[in-house]
């Protein structure tokens, strides 16, 4: 077994590139050898500004022989069968087949015999393929004829060594050698130079200046960031984002602090850091004393200094100063403007073709936020207000150079202008949550304001049929539904979706949908209920990690209960309470009642016909239709209880009634796990019941009435969840 190692080394890969572009050469380079039958024991890659590569272990000398049988058409098939089946098999003849006789006939079959291939030869193949199929995000166009390349950057050199012998390939008229490049500056003697194995490979790259893979040198940025931070009694800002593009910048990655001038501290934290990152790369700073931003950032140099770094945190501090100075610009201009102004202009800017400005937008989210705030606790008024700001800052100059600010510089605005902190924190949060690991909005306007702009953005697009195909969701409608998730359950807010949905305002007459009043009408149900089986199976990536089962989930949602922190407190206590011994009664219970139910209902019957038969039957001069359900209920079982002709069903009319109004009273109080095990007492009846009738009696009223006792365990369990949904 030998080792196998490629390098493309290259001009300055985009940081932002790299770690896909490994993913891209193991997954290429790894499908080419499983296809050529190249077994390997171990792959791994690396990256970095100028070069990717992999090295692989246990690479056989040569690829198995194989041998396949094939068979083919019947002897005697027409010549186009024939002709079309020797050419899948790569035949020249029927000379070269045998005919297999067979119960069915005799048939022709083809054996295919592949000798092993050179791994050498099946490495050159896959390489260049690889190369010359790349998938970069961005490819450039170099050279002419057989030179030219279309690749990230041009490509100068390529090592291939099997068992430390060059394998003979050429791309772009590059021919592979055994040839890399250290540091342009670290590099000592010629930097261009011979390597053996993986190990002589890392090892001189290590020596020429070159940190070879991206976990040490991002290991060694945030060391040395760290390091030179608390030299100055000050605390680095992570970000995690940060540190993987500079990971990818440097092959020598090195430390140093640099200095603002402290008359930029007047900006806001979030303007100074997002600055510093966005256009140079660097990291902000804070005072571990004060919490807040220090006039100091930390570059990621490329090189080691002789003088400590000072000429090259001067030069960085230079360009930080002009930089700030924009960004100061920016931030008197929208002042001066006023937020209140820049709401204004939100009629300007397209929302989306079919749904209308930015400024629709923010008055169907201002009306639903209103509607919305009692039920999160929040005064409407300022929800009202909160939200027809909230998309204010859209329009300033700040956001528009830096979009990740959204929202955050609208808080700063609002806050200038003298409005509540109440409705300047919902402008800054309406956006949460915007990823797993974000933060969910507490405060009640801020939440009200959220819930009321995902809402929106689901009904709108749930309107104008934009909904998530597949892997495609270009809106983000997966991420506004978990938001909606998110926000309700770490509140606790009772929202009932259908009503929230519903209040929704103007999607219908802004569409102008030509259409019945009666059409429109069933088009908004079946869109809202669409909508909810959306926000169940959001519900279930949501709850996937608490290892809640989906088939649970659809268990409680096929109630139509759209209350999602009813649904989401059902779902655990049934999935709690199916894996107690009492759950396994209940459910085994409720199986063998099902069971007899459903063959019953495929010859004809229905409990509700039946039942309805049986309260017609009870000699009372009142109409018993105006009776209240639960004297209905009651009479029923009545009736039922008088025909028994055993002590067993007797006994299962009165354990029925003692479950049904346990488990109603669990249910009211929200007590799913009590109305579970009031229902769950029912198994030791119900098995005493079927061993000592039977429900298909000879007599028509017996079998009649012992069906519809059945029916109603039946009901009394669907009332909690629709157990037919559960596996298992």
């Amino acid at each position: 077994m030998a080792q196998l190692l490629i390098e493309l080394f290259c001009e300055e890969i985009p940081a932002r590139m790299q770690a896909r572009a490994e993913e891209d050469l193991a997954r290429l380079m790894g499908e080419a050898f499983k296809a050529a039958g190249l077994g390997v024991d171990a792959l791994t890659t690396f990256s970095g500004p100028r070069r990717i590569g992999l090295v692989a272990e246990g690479v056989p000398a040569r690829t198995a022989d194989v041998r396949e049988e094939r068979k083919g058409p019947r002897v005697g098939s027409p010549e186009q069968a024939v002709q079309g089946f020797l050419r899948g098999a790569g035949l020249e003849s029927l000379d070269q087949c045998r005919i297999d006789n067979t119960p069915k006939g005799d048939f022709y079959v083809a054996v295919i015999e592949k000798p092993g291939r050179d791994a050498g030869a099946v490495i050159a193949e896959a390489l260049e393929a690889a190369i010359r199929n790349f998938p970069w995000p961005k490819s450039m166009k170099f050279g002419e004829g057989d030179k030219a390349q279309r690749w990230v950057r041009p490509l100068h050199r390529i090592i291939c060594l099997l068992d430390g012998k060059t394998v003979p390939v050429s791309v772009f008229g590059i021919e592979a050698s055994n040839l890399t490049e250290g540091h342009r500056i670290h590099s000592k003697g010629e930097r261009v130079f011979a390597v053996k194995d993986y190990a002589d490979y890392a090892a001189r790259l290590r020596d020429n200046g070159v940190v070879l893979t991206r976990a040490e040198r991002s290991a060694i940025i945030l060391e040395g960031a760290k390091r030179v931070c608390a030299q100055a009694g000050l605390e680095l800002i992570e970000d995690e984002g940060l540190l993987a593009e500079v990971t990818g910048l440097a092959e020598w990655p090195v430390a140093v602090l640099g200095e603002i001038d402290p008359a930029f501290l007047d900006l806001p934290a979030e303007v100074i850091a997002l600055t510093m990152k966005v256009h140079q790369k660097y990291f902000a700073v804070r005072d571990p004393k004060t919490g807040k931003i220090a006039p100091k950032f930390v570059k990621i140099a490329n090189q080691d200094a002789t003088d400590g770094g000072k000429a090259i945190a001067h030069g960085a501090a230079r360009v930080v100063s002009a930089r700030l100075s924009d960004a100061r610009h920016f931030w008197d201009l929208d002042r001066k403007r006023g937020l209140e102004a820049m709401a204004g202009e939100l009629s300007k800017v397209t929302f989306h073709e079919k749904l209308g400005t930015l400024a629709d937008k923010v008055e169907r989210v201002a009306a639903l936020a209103r509607e919305l705030a009692p039920a999160v606790g929040a005064d409407p008024e300022l929800a009202y207000r909160a939200a027809k700001l909230a998309k204010a800052d859209l329009v300033s100059q700040m956001v528009y150079e830096f979009p990740e600010l959204q929202g955050v510089m609208g808080r700063y605005y609002a806050l200038a202008a003298g409005e509540p902190a109440e409705i300047a924190d919902a402008i800054r949060d309406h956006y949460k949550p915007q990823g797993p690991s974000d933060a969910v909005p507490t405060a009640p306007v801020s939440a009200a304001v959220a819930l009321a702009d995902k809402l929106d953005t689901l009904v709108g697009f749930w309107a104008i049929d934009e909904k998530p195909t597949g892997s495609k969701d270009p809106f983000a409608l997966r991420r506004a539904a978990l938001g909606v998730i998110r926000i309700l359950e770490a509140g606790g807010y009772r929202l009932p979706l259908l009503q929230a949905v519903s209040d929704v305002k103007s999607i219908e007459q802004m569409l102008k949908a030509v259409r019945s009043d009666r059409g429109a009408m069933v088009a908004q149900i079946e869109r809202a209920r669409d909508l909810l089986s959306f926000f169940a199976d959001r519900l279930k990536v949501h709850l996937r990690d608490e290892g809640i089962r989906h088939d649970v989930i659809d268990a409680v949602f096929a109630r139509n209960d759209d209350d999602l922190v009813r649904v989401t407190n059902k779902s655990r206590a049934l999935q709690a309470f199916l894996e107690t011994e009492d759950g396994s009664t209940l459910l085994a219970a409720y199986k063998r009642v099902q069971n007899i139910l459903s063959a019953e209902e495929k010859k004809g019957f229905n409990s509700v016909a039946y039942a309805s038969e049986i309260l017609r039957e009870i000699p009372d001069p009142d109409d018993n239709l105006s009776w209240s359900n639960e004297a209905l209920d009651a009479a029923l079982l009545a009736a039922i209880a008088k025909t028994a002709n055993t002590p067993q069903e007797n006994t299962l009319v009165s354990e029925i009634q003692t479950a049904e109004a346990d488990a109603a009273k669990a249910l009211e109080a929200e007590n799913f796990e009590g109305a579970m095990r009031a229902l769950a007492t029912l198994r030791a009846p119900v098995d005493a019941f079927f061993e000592a009738v039977t429900v298909n009696a000879d007599d028509p009223m017996l079998r009649r009435n012992r069906l519809v006792l059945l029916s109603r365990i039946r009901a009394a369990v669907q009332a909690v969840a629709d157990f037919d949904r559960l596996e298992g």
